[in-house]
């Protein structure tokens, strides 16, 4: 055959520590074969091959390590070549993090054999208590940690930590995405796993802050056991989800943007109900000024404390998301827009409204940031007028209350300071005034009560949302009406 045809490079391993660890079937190979070679003479079983050339001298003298690989390689295959079969002896597993091994099994020039032994993995594994399979541990060069473990959560095994030099790209390569998406992986607790099998083995969790000022050499591996997922692979992969459900799904694939809409509303105010369970139990009582932190409300958080309100705000602000992203992917399919396209609208807009904090522009406070934002949104939307640009489908005092709010900003400009009166057709005083009967009296009056909210704000207080007060005004009535109900049974 044309595999018999080619010269022989017979791999195999020395396994993860001293000459005890080393199977059978490797002693065979070395014995049978006369011209040997070894990866490096800088391991514990590396007396085992006797009479073996190493390639420590192009370790020494290699700029790269992908240099380092490829030399060897080449040097193997001439040598192959020139004596039909060679021994090539690697640390540990010739499976297992071994990538000259893989440039040799992928060289068509030789025929690559290898022999299979125990790896550093396999103590790794028992030292640490974890099964690789039930836990999804997978193992990463730590050479090429920032390649091999993009868009990892771990667990991860880091193989061949032999320098503090790798183990500070490991750190950085991480800490770039930390810094941008999970600041909490910076109190992770890290494993460093050293000289396995061996009488001076140390396995000894560090912090990950400490990572790049811990000893390491070639028997060096890293144990990580979980990493938080980079933002932008899991909005990705949900992506896809949805994507597919539209494509395989009955109820997905039917919809459209108008179908929808109830949804978005309907989750919308569940990510509310959640938010007041969260100010709830961060206040030790519910948004209503009662003692159950679900105000009372029939939901998955009845009893709990500050833990389980966060687990209910994720959970809602997840289905909230779906309905973000089904309409992105509905864009899409009609070729209009992908959710890409809708996180760099989004970027790009915030960076621009946010003058002061990504340009040279100063500002005195809270009130001048919100002044820029609208002046800016009018020029960039050239709108003709401050009333321009609010939704229709608002509730109706949050609509009073965002058009008062427009309409006041044009009291600055001549002529019309006292636009809001003249819009009211009179200083309106709902104290003063019985509440009318008729529609339009009631509609007057009520926004009469809404613009003395807004001519009462204090310019150092929070102001007032007149449609959370009245919402969390009905939830407080609701709990008495509960516990009315409760106190009469």
């Amino acid at each position: 055959s044309l595999a018999a045809d080619r010269p022989e490079v017979l791999i195999i391993g020395l396994g993860p520590a001293g000459p005890e660890l080393a199977t059978v079937a490797t002693l065979d190979a070395i014995d049978a074969t006369k011209k040997r070679f070894i990866r490096t003479r800088r391991h514990p079983s590396a007396t085992l091959v006797t009479d073996a050339e190493s390639f420590d001298s192009i370790y020494d003298g290699a700029v790269t390590i992908e240099a380092v690989y490829t030399e060897i390689v080449e040097r193997l295959v001439a040598e192959a070549g020139v004596h039909g079969q060679v021994l090539y002896a690697v640390p540990g597993s010739p499976a297992v993090a071994e990538h000259t091994v893989e440039l040799l099994v992928a060289d068509s020039r030789v025929r690559a054999t290898v022999v299979p032994s125990l790896s550093f993995a396999d103590l790794a594994w028992v030292r640490l208590g974890v099964d690789p399979l039930a836990d999804g541990a997978r193992i990463v060069d730590g050479h090429r940690f920032e390649t091999d473990a993009a868009g990892e959560r771990g667990p991860l095994l880091v193989a061949q930590c032999n320098t503090q030099d790798v183990l500070s790209r490991i750190k950085l390569g991480l800490d770039d995405t930390f810094d941008r998406y999970e600041d909490s992986n910076l109190d992770l607790m890290v494993t460093m796993l050293s000289r396995l099998g061996l009488a001076d083995e140390v396995v000894e969790e560090v912090p990950w802050r400490e990572l790049d000022r811990q000893p390491a050499d070639h028997l060096t591996s890293l144990w990580i056991p979980k990493l938080n997922a980079p933002i932008s692979g899991e909005v990705a992969r949900f992506v896809e989800l949805v994507t597919t459900l539209r494509r395989e799904c009955p109820w997905d694939a039917k919809q459209t943007h108008g179908s929808l809409r109830p949804h978005l509303l309907e989750e919308t105010y569940e990510v509310l109900e959640a938010l007041d369970a969260v100010e709830a139990a961060l206040n030790g009582a519910d948004a209503t000024g009662g003692a159950d932190a679900t105000g009372g409300v029939d939901n998955d958080i009845s009893g709990s404390g500050e833990d389980l309100a966060y687990e209910l705000l994720e959970e809602e602000l997840g289905d909230l998301l779906f309905q973000v992203v089904f309409h992105a992917v509905l864009g899409a399919e009609a070729g209009r827009f992908t959710m890409a396209d809708v996180a760099q609208g989004i970027h790009d807009k915030l960076r621009s409204r946010h003058p002061h904090v990504f340009g040279d522009v100063a500002v005195s406070g809270a009130d001048e940031v919100v002044t820029n934002w609208e002046a800016i949104k009018a020029a960039e939307k050239q709108r003709k007028s401050v009333l321009d640009g609010i939704p229709p489908g608002l509730p109706a005092l949050a609509m009073a209350q965002k058009v008062l709010r427009r309409a006041d900003r044009l009291a600055t400009r001549p002529g019309l300071e006292h636009i809001v009166a003249d819009a009211l057709r009179q200083e309106v005083d709902p104290a003063s005034r019985p509440v009318p009967d008729d529609a339009d009296g009631f509609g007057d009056w009520l926004l009469g009560v809404v613009a003395r909210v807004e001519q009462g704000q204090a310019d150092d207080g929070e102001p007032v949302n007149v449609e959370e007060a009245l919402r969390l005004a009905v939830a407080r009535a609701e709990t008495r009406i509960r516990e009315l109900e409760r106190s009469a049974t």
